[in-house]
């Protein structure tokens, strides 16, 4: 391929070339165990201590409340365990109706086993029904978990606000902020958040290698039974050149947080603008105001989403798709449906997400080629006439 455009950084990141470079020597000259005793190993440990120095200075937690796992996922499940552990008399869980699979999932498998789940909804831009939320909140609620952004639309929820409702309440809360951290900033001791997940290969570090935070003082029981890694709150063998790296993608993103947001809000803002002004019967998928910095995702009424990401492609154009339309299904993705995002729409969606290593000619190219993809489309559709639809 001559030519790689690559707008899906909400689903992965290019790994930093500094990342890169420090990570390099663990795959061979520093290869011992981090938890022996002898002074090779030593060395390795230390370099772990310094990863989790790194992690925690990006929200502004201590290094003791940083336990590293596997991935989301992983940090996802082991908040919710935590907590329905720490309070085995209470069976109810209050979480939102547009939360990533790895939360979910998750919740639809305790509901199934006995747990009482209250799911969020939200409106036409994404945004949560706060009311609904507080009402939910009830002696019997062991934890609230909501995401920090959503990994669709973009849009920002008022985890911090929710966080003290719960506190107000004795609650545990839980927020999977895995892609909020390092798109926005992030501070733990803002709010009385309780846990926090967050993911490397997010900002820039490898796939592999991910975090939970884990207040001071909150009752905690392992997710993952082993030996005395992570002081016995994460057994296995530690993943070290990924810990490192995600020490050094953290110590990046801190660093460059501010400036990097900015340039990306205005490339995201110029492409979002490119393609409501160039196509119409198109539909913004989000609150234009609270929302992800990098992400834009964008419905086209009467298209397959599908067919317009086979056809980015050809012109090295790596997007994802809104729709999760697979073979043997035709259903939007459950973000959308929740939304309310209109049905000839909810099909023709596709997420944008850009980075600090997206350029403003490769948004150029985007908004040149991405019009004629779509005419293209609506010509082969036999439900577009060419008529409009109130998609607001």
């Amino acid at each position: 391929m001559s030519r790689m455009i690559y707008m899906d950084n909400n689903a992965t990141t290019r790994v930093a070339p500094e990342v890169v470079e420090v990570i390099t020597p663990f795959f061979s000259e520093y290869y011992g165990n981090p938890s022996s005793m002898h002074t090779f190993g030593g060395t390795v440990g230390r370099k772990i201590t310094e990863a989790r120095e790194k992690t925690a200075a990006l929200i502004n937690a201590n290094p003791e409340e940083i336990i590293f796992t596997s991935c989301g996922t992983e940090s996802d499940s082991t908040a919710i365990w935590a907590a329905l552990k720490a309070n085995p008399q209470k069976r109810h869980i209050v979480t939102t109706r547009v939360e990533h699979p790895a939360v979910k999932n998750l919740c639809e498998h305790l509901e199934k086993t006995g747990y009482r789940v209250s799911w969020v909804p939200v409106d036409r831009k994404g945004r949560l029904d706060i009311d609904f939320l507080y009402d939910s909140l009830t002696d019997d609620t062991a934890i609230v978990s909501v995401m920090w952004a959503n990994n669709e639309s973009g849009v920002i929820f008022p985890a911090e606000q929710i966080a003290r409702a719960a506190a107000e309440r004795g609650i545990v809360f839980h927020t999977d902020a895995v892609q909020a951290v390092g798109k926005v900033p992030v501070d733990v001791k803002a709010s009385p958040v309780n846990m926090l997940s967050l993911s490397g290969h997010k900002i820039h570090a490898p796939k592999g290698v991910a975090a939970l935070y884990v207040k001071k003082g909150t009752k905690f029981s392992p997710f993952l039974i082993g030996g005395h890694q992570e002081k016995g709150r994460r057994g296995g063998t530690e993943n070290v050149a990924s810990i490192v790296g995600l020490g050094r993608a953290a110590e990046l993103v801190a660093t460059h947080l501010q400036d990097g947001t900015d340039r990306v809000r205005r490339l995201r803002d110029k492409l979002e603008a490119g393609i409501l002004e160039n196509i119409p019967n198109t539909l913004l998928n989000g609150d234009p105001d609270m929302r992800l910095p990098n992400t834009v995702s964008v419905s086209f009424e009467y298209v397959e989403g599908e067919a317009i990401l086979l056809m980015m492609d050809q012109l090295g154009i790596c997007a994802s798709s809104g729709s999760a339309c697979t073979s043997g299904t035709l259903e939007p993705s459950h973000v959308l449906r929740a939304m309310g995002v209109p049905f000839t729409a909810a099909h023709g969606s596709v997420r944008l997400s850009l980075s600090m290593y997206t350029t403003e000619q490769e948004v150029d190219f985007v908004i040149r080629e991405l019009p004629p993809i779509i005419e293209r489309l609506r010509r082969m559709s036999p439900f577009w006439k060419g008529a409009s639809c109130n998609l607001q």
